[in-house]
């Protein structure tokens, strides 16, 4: 993914193209579990991130961190321990997200139970015909 920058104005795509910066921006398998983490932990180290985001290969959240920080969403910060330790935290641009990924949680617990339901009724209803 590249750095996203303000789609042009164009007559009546503009609204279209901006839905499709923020997809691009907050796509993929773990940007949000990232970016979720980040807000209720606060500031995490690189090693407490992969061990709270459960199936993440550090080359992943590697590659995920960069571009959320390309995209001024995480700013890294480098700490002066011994050894060595990186820190990862939000900016304030990335607050303005947190409703979005809060109703995207909402909607998949929503899902997932109606998804269960769904297939309870199913396999009870074969197991009487």
């Amino acid at each position: 993914m590249t750095l996203i920058t303000r789609c042009e104005k164009d007559t009546g795509k503009e609204r279209s193209l901006e839905l499709r910066d923020a997809i691009e921006l907050l796509g993929g398998k773990w940007k949000i579990c990232i970016l979720q983490q980040l807000s209720y932990l606060g500031t995490m180290r690189f090693k407490d991130l992969l061990e709270t985001i459960i199936g993440i290969s550090p080359k992943v959240l590697t590659a995920e961190l960069q571009q959320l920080e390309q995209n001024y969403l995480v700013v890294r910060t480098i700490n002066n321990t011994k050894p060595i330790t990186v820190s990862y935290s939000l900016t304030a641009h990335a607050y303005e997200a947190r409703a979005v990924y809060n109703a995207l949680l909402e909607f998949g617990a929503k899902h997932r139970k109606k998804i269960k339901e769904v297939a309870k009724a199913s396999h009870t209803h074969a197991q009487c015909t």
